[in-house]
Order: structure tokens, then sequence, then C-alpha cells
């Protein structure tokens, strides 16, 4: 069995998709595979493999009793074996929960990830996870986030569909609204990565603690971004796109009492620079020209993705 998601970038609404903020969001790419094959032993045998071929993350599992047997973790990056293992574990477990079926024969199952994409590029290694493991374990995806982390599920949306889509929750239930993005300057659009990982976990509890101070206005805020998600897709030019941009930087920036990306590291550029997401954290939009990679590389920033490589 294989199971295959996309990866994701939140092009407007940032963290207001939390508190109903219609969002546009688009489904990339790039993604992660998920290989299942039955074994005899009744044991769940993982191994999370990198872009290049590399396994980075080993385990194995009692499947009767879903509890960790032993794990090693290859990586210079941050975080170790047990944690890892045990937030798999949590997901497994979960998945169980809500399909009480999954993982009960006594035949076992090696498990191979496979992502398409580096892992600090930040475009969704866990929400293609979650989504791959709720289509083997029958159950929603949704479900499956919300009982075993926090987000918008907007990143699941994004796994599950192949164009670009309006997310927005209002009550408890995600709205999803495939639309046409698909404007006349997208030669004129950049993805830039930062290399600076950031937490969406830490991201969101600064997010809440600065809309406590924020709350006057916050409905208004939230209603011009999805106002603004609007105009993204109705732009008919790279300067009105300039325009939103601006005011969308301005509006997040008021709210969460950050520079925007471009007037803390690039305010000599001469596009207009969109952070997307966790705030100065992976990739950010970017609008220029022919000569936009060539200065970001002079910056010393080397992963500049045009928008049709990018997004699906």
């Amino acid at each position: 069995m294989n199971f295959y998601s996309n990866g994701k970038l939140l092009l407007t609404g940032e963290y207001l998709v939390l508190d109903g903020a219609k969002s546009l969001a688009l489904p990339t790419k790039f993604g992660q595979d998920l290989i299942v094959e039955k074994i005899k032993e009744s044991q769940l045998i993982w191994g999370s493999f990198t872009h290049s071929g590399e396994c980075w993350f080993e385990a194995v599992f009692d499947i009767q009793k879903l509890r960790l047997v032993n794990c090693t973790f290859n990586s210079d990056k941050e975080g170790n074996a047990d944690l890892i293992a045990e937030t798999l574990l949590d997901i497994l477990k979960e998945a169980k929960n809500l399909n009480p079926a999954f993982l009960t024969s006594d035949e076992g199952f090696v498990v191979k990830t496979k992502l398409t994409f580096p892992r600090n590029w930040g475009l969704g290694s866990s929400s293609t996870l979650i989504n791959s493991i709720a289509n083997w374990a029958k159950v929603d995806a949704f479900k499956l986030l919300w009982n075993s982390f926090k987000g918008s599920g907007y990143d699941i949306a994004c796994a599950q569909n192949d164009r670009p889509i309006f997310y927005q929750i209002i009550g408890v239930e995600p709205i999803i609204k495939k639309v046409e993005f698909n404007p006349s300057f997208k030669d004129n659009l950049f993805f830039v990565h930062l290399n600076q990982k950031q937490d969406s976990k830490e991201g969101i509890a600064k997010f809440r603690e600065h809309l406590d101070c924020a709350k006057y206005d916050i409905q208004g805020k939230i209603k011009r971004i999805s106002a603004i998600s609007d105009e993204f897709l109705s732009a008919k030019s790279i300067e009105g796109f300039n325009q939103l941009i601006v005011e969308h930087e301005q509006i997040i920036s008021s709210i969460i009492k950050l520079k925007p990306v471009k007037e803390k590291l690039f305010p000599g550029y001469f596009g207009e620079i969109k952070s997307l997401g966790a705030w100065g954290g992976d990739f950010v939009l970017v609008t220029g020209n022919e000569s936009t990679p060539a200065y970001f590389k002079d910056k010393g920033f080397e992963t500049i993705i045009s928008y049709s490589k990018m997004v699906l």
C-alpha cells in the first residue's frame, strides 16, 4: 500500500486562520510517501527517509501492546529518538482510538516514509505523515490531527487537495473551497527559504499572548485579512498584488509585534516580501523578476523556487 500527501504553504491569514480568517492555502508539488508492507512478525518496523534516501529515524513497535521496543535517530539536528518515537506512537494510538480495527491483526508491517523535500523546508513533514496515517487507518485526518496536536488543519486540507484552496474554520468545522489561483504575473513570484526553523506550537502560543492584548480590533482585522484573501485571487497586476502584501504584513505585524521580514532582513529589496505561516521561519513569498534569485543568493540564501516549480 502506498499513500501520498501533498506539502503545504499558507499564503494569507497566518495565525488568524485559527480565529476564523479566510485563508488562501497552496498544496505544493513536494510531499511525502508512506509505504506499508505486511510481514508475518507481530511488529511494526518503521523507517523514515529523507528526500536523498538517507534513513534518519528507525523504530520497532510491538503491535499487540502498541509500545516502543527500540529506536534510533540519525541526525545532526535537534531532537531525540525517544521523543520522535513517542510522538509517532501517540499518533498511531489515536488512529486506533478512532478506528479500533486498525493494527489488530496478528501480522505486522514494515512502514517506510519518504519526503520529497528537505526536512528543514517546513512544507509539512508532520501534516503529510498524519494525513497518510489517517488514510491507512481509514480515519478522519482532521480528527487525528486535532486529537494528537493543535493547529488549524489547513495543512491537512492541502495534503488532500491538488489545487489552491480557501480554508476557514467556522465554529469547529473546517470549510474548504477549491479556488483558481493562477495569476498572470506568476513568473514574478518566488519562494525563498530563510533557513530559520520556527516551532509552530511556540508560535501559536506567542500569537495567543499578543491576541489577548490586541482584542479591541481583532474582528476587524480578521475581516480585512479575509477580504485580502479574496483580493489575492482577483489581483490583475503585480503592482496591486504588492499593495495587498504590504497591507497584510502590516496587519499581522500590528498583532504579533514583530517587524515585517522585508523591514527586518531585506530593506533594500526592490520587490515585496511576505512571511508565510510562523513569521520569519521557513519560506517567504517574494515578488520580483529575473534578477530576484541573484539578489537573494548574494545575501546567502541559496534556496529560491519559482511559483510554477513549487505550487501544484
